[in-house]
């Protein structure tokens, strides 16, 4: 374990609340606490039992006045979090009171935490590798089950082990390449064939495949899909939002032209995050406020990596409607034609020719019709013959995606050289280079100022 100062932050949101805990870590944690805390019974909290809760009062040492009354958790490493000696102050959940605590433990000994501090403190003492850090950030924003159940898996060490194991692979590998080498002349050492180095090289590829097949999921999972509401002004946009995130966000009027903004909103679809942004309807208009509004939804459609494209059963298409499906030519789109509730006027066997294979749906916004069957559309678009998030290892964050695309880039030249019948002790350097990148996924060959980078992102407290 390393040696470290004492730190101290809240780790509750700030705000009023039922209760708010300031945690401390560190060799001096429980000195400290014992200094401001006072218990009826007189103990102390450096003679109490770890892993228990204790009754009393925070006091100010200067005054001896009662600052707040609380419950003080005591638990002493190595079997905390960050492996160091912990303390968690359960207080009344105001503002003032939580920063009164805080203040007092500053004052007498400890300092302020940075972001993200306790969680890499636990990297540090290895208690958790990066991954699994990583998936603690990915816990407390997950937007949905489903990501929720992504980071858990990560945070037990589903994908730090397959790593590990896939490393230990290439080492043993090496190591009997070394043998080869070295000890040419040792008749007991099976010899490393050009075939057998081919199929424990192919084998590795095909582990990392799999883990890049997930990608695509998983990174939707962890930030969610951008999808943008774009159609004609008054064709049923700001419904839309509305019927999916089940409030009224956006006004809704039979006048064209009312949303002049962007409007976003996180919805869970089936258990896949949407950050889904209402776009002002795209037409030529003279309005100057509008012709801002259509800019951004232009804009916003090129970021997009879902576009719901809302059309009027009510209406004949229009040439405006024909430049919208040209504009997500090659996107991943879902077609909306809405207001059934109305007279047809809408050529369909157009549409479906526009729609060139993308699901279209039919609804009545107003009447709540037809959104389960848009629901089912958006899911099935990108989790349709998957199999669930809890059978298999996700792989969610970006880092680790750049990662393993470069470890599969350098065991597929490994292989490569391996078929071309380039030396043995030459392929060693590919495979020598893939054992490394995949390191650098769980923290085990990492540059110190990425792992301060990385965790500058946790939130304070954390």
């Amino acid at each position: 374990m390393l040696e470290l100062d004492t730190i101290a932050a809240i780790s509750t949101p700030m705000g009023e609340g039922a209760i708010a805990i300031v945690r401390l870590s560190g060799e001096e944690a429980i000195a400290i606490a014992d200094r401001i805390f006072k218990s009826p019974s007189g103990k102390t909290l450096s003679t109490v039992a770890s892993h228990t809760i204790n009754y009393g009062n925070i006091i100010d040492p200067k005054t001896n006045d009662v600052v707040e009354e609380v419950m003080v958790s005591v638990m002493r490493g190595p079997k905390t979090f960050t492996r160091e000696d912990i303390i968690e102050i359960n207080c009344h959940g105001g503002l003032v009171s939580v920063n009164r605590v805080l203040q007092l433990i500053l004052t007498n000994g400890a300092r302020l935490a940075e972001p993200g501090e306790f969680t890499k403190r636990a990297f540090l003492n290895g208690r958790i590798d990066l991954s699994q850090a990583e998936a603690v950030m990915d816990l407390i924003r997950a937007k949905t089950d489903r990501a929720m159940n992504v980071a858990i898996k990560q945070m037990e060490g589903r994908l730090s082990n397959l790593i590990r194991r896939l490393r230990q692979e290439i080492l043993e590998t090496l190591a009997h390449v070394e043998v080869n080498i070295d000890y040419p002349e040792y008749d007991d050492v099976e010899e490393m064939t050009h075939r057998m180095l081919i199929e424990k090289a192919s084998n590795v590829r095909s582990e990392i495949q799999t883990l890049l097949q997930t990608s695509q999921q998983g990174k939707i999972l962890r930030e969610g899909l951008a999808t943008v509401i774009v159609g004609r002004p008054n064709v049923g946009k700001s419904s839309l939002l509305n019927s999916l995130v089940q409030d009224t966000k956006a006004i809704v009027t039979d006048i064209p032209g009312t949303t002049r903004d962007v409007i976003e909103e996180y919805v869970n679809v089936r258990g896949v995050p949407l950050r889904l942004v209402d776009t002002a309807g795209i037409r030529e208009t003279e309005d100057i406020v509008e012709r801002i509004g259509v800019e951004r939804s232009r804009q916003y459609l090129k970021e997009a990596d879902l576009i719901l494209l809302v059309l009027n059963y009510h209406d004949e298409l229009t040439h405006e409607d024909e430049q919208l499906f040209e504009a997500v030519r090659g996107m991943d789109y879902i077609v909306i034609v809405n207001k059934t509730d109305l007279t047809k006027k809408i050529d369909l066997d157009k549409v479906y020719e526009l729609a060139s294979g993308h699901p279209v749906v039919t609804t009545a916004l107003v009447q709540e019709q037809g959104v389960d069957q848009l629901e089912e559309a958006i899911s099935s678009l990108f989790f349709e013959g998957n199999i669930e998030a809890q059978d298999l290892t996700y792989v969610s964050n970006s880092r680790h995606i750049g990662l393993l695309s470069q470890a599969e880039q350098a065991i597929e030249e490994a292989i490569v050289g391996i078929e071309s019948g380039i030396p043995i002790d030459i392929v060693q350097i590919d495979l020598t280079r893939t054992w490394e990148i995949l390191g650098e996924v769980i923290g085990e060959s990492v540059h110190e100022s990425l792992i301060d980078q990385l965790f500058s992102q946790f939130c304070l407290g954390k």
